[in-house]
């Protein structure tokens, strides 16, 4: 190896370095606990010294009960429906308002407003919306002489009703990334598009989308990564109920770990739920991998 590019090298790792360190300890030093404590019962306001052993033990147990997979399967479903619509809702939106049409820097800044609000203000609010004898949703039904409904004591509604929730919070995020990766497409390309005679719909799905796949496939991962980790607004809404319908994964260990006081059962909660994510999202990386043609090429 040269002079230079050992120099080179010395300047890559003094500046990569830095940032290898900070995500060791924000991230990887949790997760490593998280693990580590799964082999332990312990609980919370107790000292660690007094903390039990039991190996496997709890991975068993917390494995082997059928209301984990009952709320990881809530959460699938959460996440496959609402990452699914907000995917769509985004990508329409954008495509509507890319251009430079008068008025539509008002429109982009109104759809961004939600996400902006905390999460536990948008479960207030759509917990007022959804308020069986006051709330506005009912109030609109009545306007077209549908009767009231029970949107949160009723299973099938109140998984509805936190998915409208999530809907209407993160759409905007879909919309931004989406609308960032088209204003970095080639005019010229689309322009030969158009002279080569294509239509709307082709240059959308033959040109754009398939230039900021990119874009799409990150904006994926990160709305599915939302998703299963989604707590505070199910928290506010429902509380995981009625019953259990809309008790997400998260919800789980959250009662797990602060109602039952079980800070080792819901570490091994969350290593599964860690588990999940990654396979997750390492599918939805291989499904659109920006460097992929790069490595095709070479």
């Amino acid at each position: 190896m040269s002079t230079n590019s050992r120099s080179n090298a010395r300047a890559a790792w003094f500046f990569v370095l830095p940032a290898m360190i900070v995500m060791f300890v924000a991230c990887l030093y949790p997760v490593i606990s998280a693990i580590r404590l799964g082999f332990y019962d312990w609980s919370m306001g107790t000292p660690w010294a007094q903390a039990k052993w039991t190996g496997w033990t709890t991975f068993e147990i917390v494995f082997s009960d059928p209301a984990i997979w009952r709320s990881l399967w809530t959460t699938l479903k959460f996440a496959a429906v609402s990452v699914s619509a907000e995917m769509f809702l985004g990508i329409a939106l954008a495509l509507a308002l890319e251009g430079n049409l008068r008025g539509m820097a008002f429109f982009r800044t109104l759809f961004i407003l939600p996400m902006m609000v905390a999460p536990i203000a948008v479960g207030l609010t759509w917990r007022y919306l959804f308020d069986a004898q006051f709330g506005l949703v009912n109030a609109l039904l009545g306007v077209f002489n549908v009767a009231a409904k029970g949107w949160l004591a009723d299973e099938t509604l109140a998984f509805a009703a936190i998915i409208v929730s999530d809907i209407w919070q993160w759409t905007p995020f879909v919309f931004i990334m989406v609308i960032a990766g088209l204003a970095g497409v080639d005019a010229n390309v689309l322009e030969a598009a158009r002279i080569d005679g294509a239509r709307w719909w082709t240059l959308t799905t033959r040109v754009k989308l398939p230039m900021i796949a990119h874009v799409l496939a990150i904006t994926l991962v990160m709305r599915l990564i939302d998703a299963f980790r989604v707590l505070e607004v199910i928290y506010v809404l429902t509380f995981g109920g009625p019953g259990d319908s809309t008790e997400v994964l998260s919800m789980y260990i959250y009662k797990t770990a602060f109602i039952g006081q079980k800070l080792g059962a819901a570490s091994a909660i969350s290593v599964l739920l860690l588990a999940v994510v990654m396979l997750l999202t390492w599918l939805a990386l291989r499904m659109s991998n920006p460097l992929s043609d790069g490595e095709n090429r070479r």
